[in-house]
């Protein structure tokens, strides 16, 4: 896998296109499954490891998956995090140990996780709100696997994993979602609160313990045994068009109530990254969230959603610094962020390449 390359392209989950896509950035279902003639990843050792990794990989090749594997061994750190950026794999398989990789569809829609918590963790995600279609996806690649696999599978509990919370289906049903306006009137609070009491999870954008820079928030189940998957898929279906609901109205009522303060908040957000000469960042996530509502808005009318997406992978630490070619301190990476952002926003907002 050219993991340069990464920098130079775009997933397909952040085109900024499909179904709700201005508020919803992707939909992303993820299956755990284990191999039942092996001990969990935790417990298995590097050997153990090593031939699951095989297995797993033989079934890919024989079940005609058109997927390129990259193993983690030999990466570096700079390496696994640009992956991580890219959500192609976790934080707890870059940081892990022993062998392990990832292999990667050619739209990156598609990703499997060897020997991360679980031995298999399938992953499917598509731009904008489309769970049917990525669960038709991934069940057809489930199914696929299956053919290949013995899964350990329990006929009264389901699918076995490491942790007791995936037990049952094993699934994740989830969605990333831009919420600026939510978050900025200070609703935000009032609709996790509501989550929370139908047992769904709110993360930030690289899940689990982190924040929720850029007012983006995944949300995703927390139950997977008990229900099936359609019905799981189901309750999140039936929740999120409430929340895209509200952060519209609150978009409305904020650009009735105070419009001229808001294009003033969007434009100085624009100028900034357009001039800056040094940006950090959080700052730029801060400020790319209001241009991005503002280009949903009406209020920015020469930058296209796809680039803003982009942006907010592209100037994260490892990208930044695989663009760059070198690795760099904060303060470099602060001053080649501003470059690059200013050279994609005015000079060619389509072109990759080092930063100015």
């Amino acid at each position: 896998m050219n993991l340069d390359a990464l920098t130079r392209t775009s997933g397909e989950w952040l085109r900024g296109t499909g179904p709700e896509s201005d508020i919803v950035i992707c939909s992303r279902i993820r299956l755990a499954r284990n191999l039942a003639d092996f001990p969990f990843t935790s417990r298995a050792s590097d050997p153990e490891k090593l031939e699951i990794e095989r297995v797993c990989r033989s079934a890919m090749d024989k079940a005609g998956l058109d997927l390129e594997y990259q193993s983690l061994v030999d990466l570096g750190l700079l390496d696994r995090q640009l992956l991580v950026e890219r959500q192609l794999i976790s934080r707890e398989l870059s940081g892990g140990d022993g062998p392990r990789g990832v292999a990667v569809g050619p739209r990156e829609n598609m990703s499997i996780m060897v020997n991360e918590e679980d031995h298999l963790r399938i992953q499917v995600m598509n731009s904008g709100f489309s769970l049917p279609e990525v669960w038709e996806q991934i069940n057809a690649l489930d199914d696929r696997l299956e053919e290949q696999l013995h899964f350990a599978f329990n006929p009264q509990l389901g699918y076995l994993t490491s942790c007791p919370t995936n037990v049952g289906t094993g699934i994740r049903v989830g969605v990333m979602l831009h919420l600026p306006a939510l978050a900025n009137t200070k609703q935000i609070e009032k609709v996790f609160r509501a989550l929370h009491k139908i047992n769904l999870a709110v993360r930030g954008l690289y899940g689990e313990g982190t924040q929720a820079d850029g007012d983006f928030y995944q949300i995703s189940n927390q139950q997977t045994l008990g229900k099936s998957e359609r019905e799981l898929i189901r309750n999140l279906s039936d929740v999120v068009p409430q929340i895209i609901s509200y952060e519209r109205q609150a978009r409305q009522e904020w650009i009735a109530q105070r419009r001229q303060h808001l294009h003033d908040q969007v434009s100085r957000a624009y100028g900034v990254l357009k001039t800056a000469h040094t940006i950090s960042s959080s700052e730029t996530m801060h400020l790319l969230s209001s241009v991005r509502m503002g280009i949903n808005l009406g209020l920015i009318d020469d930058l296209e959603i796809r680039t803003v997406n982009e942006l907010f992978i592209h100037t994260q630490p490892a990208h930044l610094q695989k663009i760059q070619g070198e690795e760099l301190e904060v303060d470099e990476r602060n001053i080649a962020r501003a470059g690059y952002i200013r050279r994609r926003l005015t000079a060619d907002r389509h072109e990759e390449g080092p930063a100015d």
